[in-house]
């Protein structure tokens, strides 16, 4: 990555979103930045290319935007993993705890299999319950998780400690 180009003043946090007391990490200001955006595909590539990754996995629906980019560049296939009921065809579903109460995401049975290394991409890791949970269904499909990456953390949830033993990369930390 350009270390010249530091990518925290392209996101613009929204105080009181979605509801009060939540400071929002906006990140259309850096999707809307040629060279910040650039910059933050190419962060990511440095740390998987030549790991081995199959398929990366995107986390509907900011995961979809930046996890395009990096499995064209990483030469990869792209597996979309979504809210329940918004897949069309076979799948396997994943619950995992919201503050208050549960939600699932799903993934198409043959999105991918054994001999597929996958690396998750998501926007953000807070609580760690949504990407344990798509790590989860990686594993189910028989594949292996190569690593998870984000493009911010918000250190103070502690959503490392759902992902164990895994390779984890954040390009912003708050």
């Amino acid at each position: 990555m350009n270390a010249a180009l530091d990518l925290l003043p392209f996101v613009r946090e929204i105080p009181d979103f979605p509801k009060k007391g939540i400071g929002f990490k906006d990140i259309t200001p850096l999707l809307k930045d040629p060279k910040a955006f650039s910059a933050m595909v190419d962060a990511f590539v440095e740390r998987w290319e030549g790991k081995g990754v199959t398929r990366v996995a995107v986390i509907e629906s900011r995961g979809f935007l930046l996890g395009s980019a990096i499995a064209h560049r990483l030469r990869a296939g792209l597996i979309p993993v979504r809210k329940k009921g918004k897949l069309p065809w076979k799948t396997h579903q994943a619950s995992y705890q919201l503050e208050y109460g549960t939600d699932s995401i799903e993934v198409h049975q043959d999105a991918a299999g054994a001999g597929d290394k996958v690396l998750l991409v998501d926007d953000v890791i807070a609580t760690g319950g949504t990407a344990k949970a798509a790590c989860d269904l990686v594993e189910k499909l028989g594949a292996q998780v190569a690593g998870v990456a984000f493009l911010i953390e918000l250190s103070f949830l502690k959503g490392r400690a759902k992902l164990p033993g895994r390779e984890i990369q954040s390009l912003i930390t708050y």
